[in-house]
């Protein structure tokens, strides 16, 4: 509970910061300039990468041993989206559905860990590719890149190093735990029939948030070229990551302003097109709303005490 309200205060602090150096100009502009045409796209969009993220989650479960229907996973899916972009923390959601899964499947332990693979690889994919790209064009964090990529070759070889000197057995928790992560990626994430889904669908769901994200800043009004805005709006998707914010809205609008403004634009216009991105993003989740809904009512349906032969019998006499 602590940390829920530390995540959502430091959310608040971070749009109040923003607030204070910016007004709230850019944020009502960016809103006002919506149209219908931004909108069918998010929702087009959002249903791709929403059934692709629902397909790795399908892998990685199998790969642990769950069994988990495709359609199952979309729903769920939907409605972690949904949950994640209204409630605090941006994570809720997908709490809800590994939790969730996981008692429908008899084993919440592994369905937690699942939807925690699933997550992570997603994001292992995101920050790869995100480095390809900030790599190859212009951007206000390009002095940094060697140093960051000898960062993530040193944990890389690290986590392998770790790997191969944990004892096959016995050991204390902690290295149970170890080898229980390091049986999950194995089995999960990098079996032969695994590997390739995960990687193809998590590529398509970072083009489908990065398209969503150029939507957004044509939208706000940004007439920058692309090879301009695409490194710029990859690092407000790798800031989503951060687990601070209030509806999905802080660290992203935060490192938007940051980046349009080292990299020649403006902050005003780098806030207007992350806060047009978040409310694309919360109609796309809309969809998650509607399985939210059908399933209180499913839940709250009573039970038929009698089946319909017997219930007929009864009637008849």
């Amino acid at each position: 509970m602590f940390w829920a309200w530390a995540r959502a205060l430091g959310g608040i602090g971070l749009l109040g910061a923003l607030l204070w150096q910016v007004g709230g100009g850019p944020f009502l502009a960016g809103l006002a300039l919506i149209d219908g045409g931004a909108l069918a796209a998010a929702l087009a969009i959002g249903v791709l990468t929403t059934v692709c993220g629902a397909w790795r989650w399908t892998l990685v479960a199998g790969g642990l041993g769950v069994r988990l229907p495709l359609g199952t996973a979309v729903a769920h899916c939907y409605r972690a989206v949904f949950l994640n972009a209204t409630l605090p923390g941006g994570v809720l959601g997908d709490v809800h559905r590994a939790v969730r899964h996981g008692r429908d499947a008899g084993d919440v332990g592994r369905g937690v860990r699942a939807v925690v693979w699933e997550r992570t690889a997603g994001q292992v994919v995101q920050a790869g590719l995100a480095l390809v790209v900030l790599v190859a064009f212009p951007s206000p964090v390009r002095p940094y890149l060697p140093a960051a990529a000898a960062l993530v070759v040193a944990g890389g070889l690290g986590a392998v190093l770790l790997a191969r000197a944990l004892p096959r057995a016995g050991g204390s928790r902690w290295a149970r735990t170890l080898r229980t992560a390091v049986t999950d990626v194995r089995t999960g994430l990098l079996a032969r029939r695994t590997w390739l889904g995960v990687l193809l669908a998590s590529a398509v769901m970072v083009a489908g948030h990065l398209g969503t994200f150029l939507v957004a800043a044509r939208t706000a009004g940004s007439t920058a070229p692309l090879s301009r805005l695409v490194p710029l709006t990859l690092l407000a998707l790798l800031a989503m990551g951060l687990p601070l914010n209030v509806a999905g809205f802080g660290p992203r609008e935060g490192v938007a302003a940051w980046a349009f403004g080292a990299a020649g634009l403006t902050a005003a216009e780098g806030v207007a097109t992350a806060t047009v991105y978040g409310a694309l993003v919360l109609v796309a989740s809309l969809p998650g709303a509607a399985v939210l809904l059908a399933r209180r009512r499913h839940a709250t349906q009573p039970a038929d005490p009698l089946p319909a032969d017997r219930r007929e019998g009864a009637l008849r006499g």
